[in-house]
């Protein structure tokens, strides 16, 4: 059964909030924020919000992928918490993810690519929205995160002294960025993070492929090459149209450990051995130790990839044997 309640907040400009519990036979709230230049739909995976208790705030990676996905022969399928233990998780905590902006929070499988990507063509895999493309980087997620929080601070069913923060990948980054602005946040997790930025991680795959004679060294060179002037294209702001998707580029590549260093919260971080970012995730300690920082802990997962799944001698991961769920509660129970 769908229920709808609408409330009405007014700070410097009216905001309309819309909540609902928009699938059937499932446990989530949705809520939408009418701000006057963007709308901001985020779901908190539970209907009884009658129990007040901590958020739990996950930020989901890269890419248009849905809250929700409408597959064909078997309903809707809730998509970046479903690797989680949510029955166990809502023990605790009433956990938020928020919609990638300019996204739907419910989509038809026939309108992803194979990645589970919102496209506009069913034709071209690619054909990411321009509106998506343009609300794609790195301040806009911080800002829309923190209005979401704002508002669910003033929520009776929310206890305002404990907030926790965690993110995979580019969440990850945006999770680092949102507990550097946000004093509330007690708690932050980081997962699949990498620390030095997109661009970094594009020089370093090209030298493994290279190592592992995926690719000759000539054709390292060639690619890394390209990356440079590429890189080089993103320092003249001039030469960037506000519009352009190289805003999200340049964005996602700023590293963040300055911002890093200076959290005075506990930080949690854990990333799989066989994962691109576990290179600068081993160095870490080095940098916190020259900062005197002794509020983290660090987790290494052996034979793990970048979605915690296990990587077969081949090369190929398992993804009948995914690891989310055990990585996530063993941050969830360092946290308690």
């Amino acid at each position: 059964m769908f229920q709808k309640l609408f409330f009405s907040l007014f700070l410097f400009f009216s905001i309309s909030i819309s909540a609902q519990d928009i699938i059937k036979g499932t446990s989530y709230s949705h809520f939408e924020l009418k701000l006057k230049k963007d709308n901001i739909d985020f779901v908190i995976a539970d209907t009884n919000l009658n129990v007040s208790k901590p958020i739990l705030l996950f930020c989901q990676g890269s890419q248009p992928v849905p809250l929700f996905i409408d597959v064909d022969d078997y309903g809707v399928f809730p998509v970046p918490l479903s690797n989680f233990d949510i029955d166990e998780l809502n023990k605790d905590f009433h956990v938020c993810v928020i919609s990638m902006p300019k996204t739907p929070v419910l989509v038809a499988e026939k309108k992803l690519n194979n990645q589970y990507c919102y496209i506009t063509d069913s034709l071209n895999s690619h054909s990411y929205s321009r509106e998506y493309l343009n609300a794609n980087y790195f301040e806009n997620y911080v800002q829309r995160a923190k209005k979401v929080l704002k508002f669910l601070r003033k929520q009776d069913w929310v206890t305002p002294n404990r907030l926790i923060v965690a993110g995979h990948s580019q969440g990850a980054r945006v999770a680092v960025g949102i507990a550097s602005q946000d004093k509330k946040v007690t708690h932050l997790g980081l997962f699949g993070y990498n620390p030095n930025g997109r661009m970094e991680q594009m020089i370093r795959q090209i030298r493994k492929d290279a190592e592992t004679g995926k690719i000759s060294w000539a054709k390292a060179d060639s690619l890394q090459q390209e990356q440079y002037e590429f890189y080089k294209k993103l320092q003249f702001t001039d030469s960037i149209h506000p519009n352009s998707s190289l805003v999200s580029w340049k964005s996602f590549s700023k590293p963040t450990v300055n911002e890093l260093v200076t959290l005075k919260m506990p930080v949690y971080i854990a990333y799989g051995s066989e994962d691109i970012i576990a290179d600068p995730c081993d160095l870490l300690p080095l940098l916190f130790i020259e900062n005197s920082k002794e509020n983290y802990l660090i987790k290494r997962y052996p034979n793990l990839n970048h979605n915690f799944f296990p990587v077969s001698e081949n090369g190929r991961a398992n993804h009948s044997e995914g690891k989310w769920e055990l990585v996530f509660n063993e941050f969830v129970n360092w946290c308690n």
